[in-house]
């Protein structure tokens, strides 16, 4: 396993599961394998609306809460609420979040940042991320937080590696988490023929040398799967390293195209999106 450092000290792992779409009972399974087969990265959020089942699959896992490094996010509803953090750290089955995002970029997110500052001098929780942030308010966050953010989770992979954003995050040290790591069910990418000729020389899957290059890129990854081999496939890529060559062409397939582009309307609705119970 490698670990980050993230600019507030703390050390994250840089790569382990996130439970995005996954049922309550199919997120409780695959955060158990995954925590069994040696991944202490768990990543969910409450939008994804399985909160409590992660934190079954912790307890039922058997690997001591300090091991692991739990991630999760608030949802745009929930930022001004005082008990936001209370209530998430219930469902969790937790009294810490190692990181916590805010998940979208609306209206009210400084109140929802600030909420977060006040759990982290609290000790309730340890590193404060923003999810899906554009630019322009990541960098009002760094500017005018009283807390600077530790990572910005976003969409990131060959096709769109986000190197105009990571010249503003070397700025400040802060980190990186790429969600779509492989891609968004497009098999275009994950077939792309260098990834075939590497699979072939590291005897590795095409998947697994796409998320070496994000290890290599330093970028923390986070594939989902509720299938356990899949599990312990998309974790078993630190044995073995791409030359700087390898790195070069890879860096070639770059289309500078996102697969995802959140609109001012989608934006809007999730402003006002009502989470269901999470059971």
């Amino acid at each position: 396993m490698k670990f980050t450092t993230l600019n507030n000290g703390l050390k994250m792992p840089m790569a382990g599961i996130g439970v995005f779409m996954l049922t309550p009972e199919q997120a409780e399974s695959a955060v158990e394998s995954a925590l069994r087969s040696g991944v202490r990265l768990i990543d969910t959020a409450n939008g994804y609306m399985n909160e409590s089942a992660t934190g079954r699959g912790i307890k039922k896992s058997g690997v001591p809460r300090e091991e692991i490094f739990l991630v999760t996010k608030l949802w745009p509803t929930v930022y001004e609420k005082e008990t936001a953090v209370e209530e998430t750290l219930a469902r969790l089955g937790t009294d810490y979040i190692d990181l916590l995002f805010l998940h979208q970029p609306t209206d009210n997110w400084r109140e929802g940042y600030k909420n977060i500052e006040k759990a982290v001098k609290a000790g309730k929780v340890k590193a404060i991320g923003l999810s899906n942030f554009p630019e322009e308010l990541l960098k009002e966050a760094i500017e005018t937080m009283e807390i600077k953010p530790q990572v910005v989770q976003v969409e990131a992979h060959p096709y769109f590696p986000q190197t105009e954003l990571k010249k503003i995050l070397a700025e400040t040290n802060m980190g990186l988490m790429a969600w779509y790591p492989l891609g968004h069910g497009d098999k275009s990418l994950i077939n792309e023929p260098i990834f075939g000729e590497l699979a072939n020389k590291y005897n590795k899957s095409n998947a697994q040398i796409i998320l070496r290059w994000h290890i290599q890129s330093g970028n923390i990854v986070i594939p989902g799967s509720k299938n356990p081999d899949h599990i312990r496939d998309n974790f078993d890529v630190f044995d073995f390293e791409l030359t700087a060559d390898e790195m070069a062409e890879i860096a070639k397939i770059n289309k500078g195209v996102r697969y995802y582009n959140a609109t001012p309307e989608q934006i809007a609705m999730y402003a006002k999106m009502e989470l269901k119970p999470d059971i």
